[in-house]
């Protein structure tokens, strides 16, 4: 008998979806388990859902699930990311641009969902300065302990326009681009992924092909609030960057990126998380991996399951567990001349780390 590939790393199946495909998952410090399903072309009956003995259930409920162009401000219209921030809210990034469209103006919002009460407690809506025809907003990490009301850090994946990092100042409300285009938040234009032995391009159905460029998607923030993580979808580099360079607006847009720190290649990755002792996680979607980046720079890769079909989001909740979205993100048709490759269920895993999530406040 030949040898063949070892895999390593425990999971437990959290929960199968037969349904719509899954790209976010957050658990709260109570341990609900929320995720998002944003209108990509499935079938999407409700965009946010909470994992409830087993069942999906619209969050907060049908309704606010239920795209109204009345109420774009308090209406989930295609969410990528859902984030619970540790102390009783669950923060909702709504795109607004279903199918990768222009985000709907007035749509493109960040929600906090009070968990006591399962009620909108604010919106932040975002104008065309901060959100650009061609942004698409992905995922979304806080930091508390800074001014008023804390400060939220989005990344801007645009796959046909500049990345970025949005700055949200939750006290004013105020969002301002930062890190607009540079290297960092942009495509490496040298590389090519390459998905279970495939290399992974736009293929159309009228046979045309075209590049996969997206921009800055991964995002992590240190323990102590003052270090932010980033990544480009597509390439295998980490980058991070001073909080506090990144909030003052008095650093120019052209010298701000004197101040990104280059932490080297870990791998292509989608979602990013950091731990209590301030580990960085990141899925490698090229090699059905996880890798743990400690703060010495030292990477091990922690988990290669051939499951692992795409790691997109996670979480750590406070059973001191890794969550991790698998969706099988690269079978989806526009990769492969219209013809949908995914094999349902799609599933929320999760194995355990024995540590505890970066604290937000």
């Amino acid at each position: 008998m030949l040898p063949t590939e070892r895999y390593f790393g425990r999971f437990e199946l959290v929960h199968a979806f037969y349904g719509a495909m899954p790209t976010g998952v957050t658990v709260s410090e109570a341990g609900r388990i929320f995720v998002c399903f944003p209108k990509w072309g499935d079938d999407v009956k409700f965009t946010v859902a909470e994992i409830v003995e087993g069942e999906l259930r619209p969050y907060p409920d049908m309704e606010t699930n239920i795209s109204n162009s009345a109420k774009l401000e308090t209406s989930f219209i295609s969410v990528q990311s859902v984030v619970a921030d540790g102390r009783g809210t669950l923060w909702v990034l709504d795109t607004a641009a279903p199918n990768f469209s222009e985000p709907i103006i007035g749509g493109a919002k960040l929600v906090a969902v009070d968990l006591k009460t399962n009620t909108i407690r604010k919106v932040y809506a975002f104008k065309e300065d901060s959100v650009l025809p061609t942004t698409y907003l992905n995922d979304v990490r806080f930091d508390f302990r800074v001014g008023k009301a804390g400060y939220a850090y989005i990344t801007d994946s645009a796959s046909e326009g500049p990345g970025a990092i949005i700055v949200v100042d939750l006290d004013s409300g105020v969002a301002f681009r930062r890190l607009h285009g540079v290297k960092s938040t942009s495509p490496d234009p040298t590389f090519i992924p390459k998905v279970e032995g495939r290399i992974l391009i736009n293929r159309n159905k009228d046979g045309t092909t075209s590049p996969l460029t997206m921009s800055a998607d991964g995002i992590a923030i240190s323990p102590d609030g003052k270090t932010l993580y980033f990544c480009p979808l597509t390439s295998r580099q980490l980058y991070s960057i001073s909080a506090e360079a990144l909030k003052d607006r008095k650093i120019p847009e052209k010298d701000l990126h004197s101040h990104v720190k280059y932490l080297g290649e870990k791998g292509a990755s989608d979602g990013m998380i950091t731990d209590a002792k301030g580990a960085v996680y990141a899925g490698d979607y090229e090699n059905n991996s996880i890798r743990k980046i400690q703060p010495n720079g030292k990477m091990m890769t922690i988990a290669h399951d051939p499951r692992l079909l795409w790691p997109d989001t996670f979480s750590i909740g406070p059973d001191q567990y890794l969550y991790v979205i698998v969706n099988q993100l690269h079978r989806q048709a526009k990769f492969h001349y219209g013809k949908d490759l995914r094999q349902k269920p799609y599933s929320l895993l999760r194995m355990k780390i024995g540590e505890m999530p970066a604290p937000t406040f």
